[in-house]
């Protein structure tokens, strides 16, 4: 099973940026896909972007010319940049994994506030 940990969650104010972070315990080469997304207060984890082991990306509409998913296999990590937040962007993000044997797996979030 990999282990993740998501980090740069934090406050901004509306039109700034954040860039967060994803580190798997093991090679992510070997991950069929990584992927972020988001919960809000009183609603359900939706798909913000995800990022295939060829490199293939897709992302949510609300998050499209906005949200840039990418990933460093030397490192281990996926990243989610961030750019023109807005209020509606607040809530725990958490990164998903799936493993060449459909397991999934699951960091324990981070949150982004966005002021207005």
């Amino acid at each position: 099973q990999v282990q993740l940990v998501e980090s740069g969650g934090g406050l901004v104010q509306a039109g700034g940026s954040l860039r967060l972070s994803c580190t798997a315990s093991r090679s992510i080469f070997r991950l069929r896909t990584m992927a972020w997304y988001r919960q809000a207060p009183g609603k359900q984890r939706d798909l913000v972007a995800a990022i295939t082991s060829g490199g293939t990306t897709n992302y949510a509409d609300p998050v499209k010319g906005r949200f840039t998913i990418s990933r460093d296999n030397a490192k281990n990590t996926v990243y989610l940049q961030m750019n023109s937040l807005k209020f509606e962007d607040t809530a725990v993000y958490y990164c998903n994994a799936i493993t060449l044997e459909f397991t999934s797996a699951w960091g324990q979030g981070t949150q982004v506030t966005v002021s207005s």
